[in-house]
């Protein structure tokens, strides 16, 4: 029954994201548009709307990942599918899922470490608006935390499935 109640809290959780993350993506594309009519008819320059707007994007990329993959939206190659067993596939699927969980959980931990090293080490971009690092590294830290725990549970969940039907 545990397992039940994660699930609904991270179907819950991705509903809630989902939608900011949706706004993300039209703040971004309103700053660029903002951006290129600036320039285009009153020369003024820019320096922080490309930035912003990357940002809002990588937000909206990251933190979107574990929705999308509840959906099951990730690319997949159904060919392969369609030619094995169902009990071949269910052991593909699983295998897959693990694959990714582990990809997944030692991106979440190679970001949570470049979060905390621009944290610590007041890292900032190139740029002469010159953000803040740690923006963008907790948001690809979080999103991945978050995208891997969708994993784990669909992982569990295929796991807990296999036990039942044997």
């Amino acid at each position: 029954m545990g397992i039940d109640r994660a699930e609904h809290a991270m179907r819950v959780l991705n509903r809630l994201i989902v939608v900011p993350c949706m706004l993300a993506v039209f703040g971004a594309a309103c700053i660029l548009t903002y951006s290129v009519a600036a320039r285009y008819f009153f020369k003024t320059p820019t320096e922080w709307q490309d930035e912003t707007a990357v940002f809002l994007l990588i937000g909206a990329t990251f933190f979107s990942g574990a929705y999308v993959q509840s959906l099951r939206g990730h690319v997949g190659v159904e060919a392969v599918a369609a030619l094995l067993s169902k009990r071949a596939n269910r052991i593909r699927m699983l295998f897959v899922d693990g694959l990714s969980f582990l990809f997944c959980a030692f991106f979440a931990w190679k970001s949570w470490t470049l979060f905390r090293q621009a944290l610590h080490e007041g890292h900032t971009s190139n740029s002469t608006w010159g953000p803040p690092l740690w923006i963008p590294y907790s948001v690809m830290a979080a999103g991945m935390s978050l995208l891997t725990l969708q994993l784990l549970l669909e992982f569990v969940s295929r796991l807990a499935a296999k036990e039942e039907s044997q």
